[in-house]
């Protein structure tokens, strides 16, 4: 399946230009329920709809992505009582909101209700004499008609074998990409055929939002929220994880981007990637004692909450392997907090699940806001901010090569590993990792059978690692070039000793 991810398609377009519309409300509006009521007539300023059969539904899906980046719930669709676009907006309002469970959203007037599972004969099909597609379906389900071949849907089991056979590939498989790309099986469809996500099954990973060609699926945002904080005056301190190398431009330096994030109004900025040399120390450290000495069958890593809240949904026997360490997030923040007491921290990252690990009864009090890098540039636009033209005034020189690394598949192993074969030479160290929840889910399995036994098993539920989480801006292979640069600038590989012991006291808080 194609990924779209780093292509400025009409999607993008409009969910960029919805983000930056939200923050200059933050920013400017004096008459919020006014401006923002006005606001689909802003966007959507045209008479006729370049997508969609009118401007009624273009706006009407415009109002609600304009909700949720608010960091509304969608309304129901009830023809009675619709409710307006600002009905919610005083509990919004505020610049404390945590964010409102469900996270992940489909606007329904958006879904284009895609098959699930269907198996087509395309105008490809050239009739040919042979018609392996009928002799090789198990169920007769093909006939030729007019001198075509035509699939009846009610016979097909979708097995696949006739498009596979197929010399002119002329059978396509039409699949819902949303559902397509979720690796837990929380995508169904309603009553019309449309989809719906399953609340209960649902780990926040965005893959089904960044798949869906209309973009019907959209995740709340919490930028306006931090805009008002940072406008009442409150110090309100960034930290950006790992993934944002190159996020932002190939132009602009990790060195500019700290100094542009200055000039939007954060206190200060300091690397996530300071809490994975933390976490990568203790996991180290543990792996060691436990792991490697046979007293506990394997470990999981913690640091994405997809595959975190998916082990214990799915795998409630494992709950017990998952590291007790504090995500770099939680770790960063308690940092941060404990050197500056005053402050409000928010998590800039590539992350929608991050904003539910935020919204944690015990995580609340660390981390205050979530954002994403696409979110933030809409803050950028707002500003009329050029990063490009940024001069940079700032270093950024918080953490290891090993810590930066998190940000790919693979890197939080590693860096594991790293810390191991420098401080507990000669310990054998046995590592997997797990990209995509599906294949999560596969680890998940070997392991509840006994064959990962001694293992350390990093699992990410995007498929990448983070820099191809749902909030991210540039594709995936360009991102994680951009990683391993400055990762490679870091002036430590691993870091010190004394790592562990700071994550020790920050846990004690």
């Amino acid at each position: 399946m194609g990924n779209m991810r780093g292509i400025d398609t009409p999607v993008r377009q409009r969910r960029r230009r919805v983000f930056k519309e939200v923050a200059n409300l933050a920013y400017n509006s004096r008459n919020l329920k006014d401006d923002m009521e006005a606001l689909p007539y802003k966007i959507v300023d045209y008479e006729e709809s370049e997508f969609w059969e009118s401007v009624y539904r273009d706006r009407a899906i415009i109002r609600e992505r304009i909700r949720l980046a608010m960091g509304m719930s969608l309304r129901p669709e009830n023809r009675e009582h619709p409710g307006h676009l600002t009905e919610g907006l005083e509990e919004s309002n505020i610049d404390e909101k945590y964010y409102e469970p469900p996270l992940m959203q489909v606007i329904p007037s958006a879904c284009n209700a895609c098959p699930e599972n269907r198996y087509e004969v395309t105008s490809s099909c050239m009739g040919c004499l042979a018609h392996p597609c009928q002799s090789v379906c198990p169920k007769g389900a093909i006939s030729m008609k007019n001198g075509k071949s035509v699939i009846d849907q009610d016979k097909c089991i979708k097995c696949g074998k006739c498009r596979e056979i197929c010399p002119y590939d002329a059978i396509c498989h039409k699949e819902r990409p949303c559902k397509a790309a979720c690796g837990v099986a929380a995508i169904k469809s309603d009553h019309v055929g449309r989809a719906v996500i399953d609340n209960e099954k649902c780990v926040s990973c965005g893959q089904c939002m960044v798949s869906c060609p209309f973009g019907a699926i959209a995740d709340k945002s919490q930028i306006f929220q931090l805009i008002r904080a940072m406008q009442s005056g409150r110090k309100i301190i960034a930290q950006i994880a790992p993934a944002f190398a190159g996020q932002f431009g190939p132009k602009v330096t990790p060195e500019m981007f700290k100094t542009a994030l200055k000039e939007l109004g954060f206190a200060d900025v300091y690397e996530t990637a300071l809490g994975a040399d933390m976490g990568c120390m203790a996991e180290a450290e543990h792996y060691v004692k436990e792991v490697a000495t046979g007293k506990q069958q394997f470990a999981l890593t913690s640091c994405c909450p997809s595959w975190s809240v998916m082990a214990k949904n799915l795998f409630p026997e494992t709950i017990d392997k998952i590291s007790n360490e504090l995500t770099p997030m939680v770790a960063t923040a308690r940092l941060i907090k404990q050197e500056h007491p005053d402050a409000s921290v928010v998590f800039i990252g590539p992350c929608a699940s991050k904003k539910l690990e935020a919204s944690r009864r015990t995580v609340r009090s660390d981390v205050d806001f979530v954002i994403t890098f696409e979110e933030l540039t809409g803050m950028f636009e707002a500003k009329g901010i050029l990063l490009d033209e940024i001069k940079a005034m700032d270093e950024m020189k918080d953490a290891t090569a090993a810590g930066r690394g998190y940000g790919v598949a693979g890197g939080v192993a590693n860096a594991i590993k790293d810390c191991i074969e420098k401080y507990y030479p000669g310990t054998p160290v046995n590592i997997q990792h797990a990209e995509s929840l599906a294949e999560c889910k596969k680890a998940l399995l070997l392991a509840k059978a006994g064959k990962m036994n001694g293992c350390l098993i990093e699992g990410m539920a995007c498929p990448g690692g983070c820099i191809a989480g749902a909030g991210t801006n540039i594709a995936i292979p360009v991102a994680a070039r951009a990683v391993d640069k400055f990762k490679n600038e870091a002036e430590k590989k691993v870091p010190d000793e004394s790592m562990n012991q700071e994550m020790v006291e920050l846990e004690k808080e």
